[in-house]
């Protein structure tokens, strides 16, 4: 049994299928089966089961997963102890965002980072939230925000801003829809949507199919900013973070109405990995995320 093992064993079982751990290890499908194989026949136990959507651990994997993530985890802890022990404050974090998060919070993060770090640094990356959520998993960022990540032994979440998602549309749309929508009149209004699995539509679909209510999508459009200027050329709808409306530079502001019966919101969610210790830079630039007026910056 080795730490490689053990940690191929505990994103399988995450995972639940092996072409899934594949894609965030970086291995091959044959080196990780062999590897997972090894520790069974090592352990003399089968750790798990195929099914016909993939993979779940046996009730010996289950016993053994709770042991896997403690030592996984103590591992984890020394290896990034001894990093930590000969790194000062000159280091680098690396942070991900959503686009038009970083937008608004990065003048006011790095302002505030670089004057309790002035010889530290900072780096911003962008992406969708299931990018930042893979590039925390795989090391490639130290903390992210994120919307609405799926539940994770590989991560700790905290929410640190709910939004209310509105009705938008272009102030010469007519007829002008009322100043208040229900969840079961939004069939009503031809829809620009992002694409699943994007967070907002997940929570727009989830909300409509509990109401039995259909939209007419009309085009499904990946980015807040492009969704936006589409709906302000047209006669057509989105929904959106109340704070998008005015997410184009030199148009006229978006008109909206509120989403009521029930409302819509987002939930912005600051994630730190779950097997790593984090440094001093990290948890401080999570204190100064914690720290931030975000609703005043998206305003």
């Amino acid at each position: 049994m080795d730490l490689k093992q053990i940690h191929y064993f505990i994103i399988v079982s995450e995972q639940g299928s092996f072409s899934s751990a594949v894609d965030i290890l970086g291995v091959s499908q044959p080196s990780l089966s062999r590897q997972v194989q090894l520790l069974e026949a090592e352990l003399k136990q089968h750790l798990l089961m195929r099914t016909g959507r993939g993979v779940v651990p046996t009730e010996a994997g289950l016993r053994f997963l709770e042991h896997a993530k403690a030592i996984h985890k103590l591992a984890t802890n020394a290896r990034h102890d001894m990093q930590s022990f000969r790194l000062v404050e000159q280091g680098k974090v690396r942070l991900g965002m959503p686009p038009r998060i970083a937008r608004r919070l990065t003048p006011h993060l790095v302002q505030k980072f670089r004057t309790m770090f002035p010889h530290g640094s900072i780096t911003i990356a962008e992406g969708l939230s299931t990018e930042m959520r893979e590039w925390l998993i795989k090391d490639r960022v130290d903390l992210a925000l994120l919307y609405e990540p799926p539940p994770s032994a590989l991560m700790i979440c905290e929410s640190i801003f709910r939004e209310e998602l509105v009705l938008a549309y272009t102030p010469a749309c007519r007829p002008t829809p009322p100043s208040t929508v229900k969840v079961t009149e939004l069939d009503h209004y031809p829809l620009v949507l992002p694409s699943a699995p994007n967070t907002i539509r997940a929570l727009v679909d989830s909300t409509c199919t509990d109401l039995n209510v259909r939209l007419n999508i009309v085009a499904e459009v990946d980015v807040v900013q492009t969704i936006v200027e589409t709906t302000s050329y047209g006669n057509m709808f989105t929904i959106i973070p109340r704070s998008a409306i005015s997410d184009v530079p030199g148009q006229a502001e978006l008109a909206y109405s509120a989403i009521t019966d029930p409302p819509i919101k987002n939930n912005l969610t600051l994630a730190l990995p779950a097997n790593r210790s984090h440094s001093t830079l990290v948890g401080a630039t999570a204190d100064i995320i914690r720290g931030l007026d975000i609703a005043h910056y998206l305003a």
